[in-house]
């Protein structure tokens, strides 16, 4: 059974939101709604299913609902893209399975593993659009970042991706195919020790074992597929991931935080990034919308916030910009009562950027302040950025090959 309801395609009136902000965000997601999941052949993808999707299929053919369970452990557990490598299936059932359905992955443009072992991938589409995935390594174990669009509406003025607009959003198929093609680059099928993980959804054995949705894109502003796919890979009879090991960034869409929280109760990112209104409107103009205050008060409301999963705040740091002592003994006035945590990300250049890193004793100064307050502050190490891959370097050429190559 599953272990999470099916994700329904509209807003509930439950959600809190108001009528305006419901249409608005449903009318941003149909704008850029992502193309329909077939091959060339006219097949349809089953990664991406729900399981009531996927037994509604099973239905449709004449087969007993059950067959969905067979084949969510084979694409999930197992990792499994042949229906003929589907030994406890039927042959028969088999080959008629292939003549209707794919199994299927994002396609792999490049593949690159950077002098400290991060490995990116630019994944391409069936229609043609590419995003970029990182897979960062600690110690044992490690995060895949995940995108959630081509593009990105936000235009932060310190990220790269930033730069790119939105093409469209993510299907919940490419979000998933993104974490399942990972595996496949790192043989990582099936799950250890021949189980979803122990109870607090940790996978012993595992490189990748956490997910953090960071890459491309806002997902809260592609929720529909975001909650979609994470309640897949959350499945505990198929990836397994727990909830606890997958965080969620936003930049702050405030009316979709709370509804975040109460259907998946995954671990929240915030991009905070300056501790006054007039500086982030300016570095992460979402902020003109959803000023702090009422971003923090989001914040104080998230479910299961506690000091055992605390709310961890990202804080790139721009020199001159927002790395000054005022602003952190700021920042620890502006965070009292939250449990949280905030990382501090030193800036990683890309071209044409305007910023400069903050200076390591500036970094220093900032996170000895907010340690002394109680608030753990991690310095984060920069990450694969010979190759483009460290946070706010993402970009891919979607867009110039849509132009038609021009430079």
């Amino acid at each position: 059974m599953n272990a999470f309801p099916p994700h329904n395609r509209t807003l509930p009136p439950s959600d809190g939101l108001t009528e305006a902000e419901r249409a608005r965000i449903l009318a941003k997601a149909a704008a850029f709604a992502p193309p329909p999941m077939q091959d060339a052949e006219g097949r349809r993808e089953l990664v991406g299913l729900t399981r009531e999707e996927l037994a509604a299929e099973m239905v449709e053919m004449g087969e007993k609902p059950f067959r969905a369970k067979q084949l969510w452990h084979w694409i999930y557990h197992q990792g499994t893209r042949d229906f003929a490598a589907m030994t406890s299936i039927a042959k028969p059932f088999q080959a008629r399975l292939a003549e209707r359905f794919t199994i299927g992955r994002p396609g792999v443009t490049t593949e690159q593993t950077s002098t400290d072992g991060t490995r990116k991938w630019l994944f391409a589409f069936r229609d043609g659009q590419q995003v970029e995935t990182v897979y960062i390594p600690d110690e044992d174990r490690g995060a895949v970042c995940i995108s959630s669009q081509v593009g990105c509406t936000l235009s932060c003025t310190f990220c790269h991706t930033g730069t790119q607009k939105l093409v469209r959003n993510l299907g919940a198929a490419e979000i998933v195919g993104q974490f399942m093609a990972a595996r496949d680059s790192y043989g990582e099928w099936p799950t250890p020790k021949g189980g979803s993980g122990d109870k607090d959804g940790s996978e012993d054995g595992r490189l990748l074992s956490n997910i953090v949705v960071m890459g491309m894109g806002e997902p809260l502003y592609n929720y529909e597929n975001i909650a979609k796919a994470l309640t897949i890979i959350m499945d505990h009879e198929g990836i397994g991931l727990s909830r606890r090991r997958i965080t969620l960034s936003t930049s702050g869409v405030v009316p979709m935080m709370d509804k975040c929280g109460a259907e998946l109760g995954v671990n929240l990112a915030v991009s905070l990034h300056a501790v006054t209104d007039e500086l982030r409107d300016e570095i992460v103009p979402l902020n003109r919308k959803y000023p702090i205050a009422e971003l923090l008060a989001a914040c104080r409301r998230y479910p299961g916030a506690s000091n055992a999963r605390r709310i961890t705040f990202e804080y790139v740091m721009l020199r001159g910009v927002n790395d000054s002592e005022a602003e952190a003994h700021e920042l620890v006035r502006l965070l009292r009562g939250i449990p949280a945590k905030v990382n501090l990300i030193p800036f990683n250049p890309w071209p044409g950027s305007p910023y400069k890193t903050s200076t390591p004793e500036a970094v220093n100064r900032f996170a000895a302040i907010l340690n002394d307050a109680g608030y753990s502050s991690p310095i984060r190490r920069p990450r694969g950025r010979d190759i483009l891959a460290a946070c706010g370097q993402l970009k891919t050429e979607s867009e110039r090959a849509k132009r038609g190559g021009a430079a």
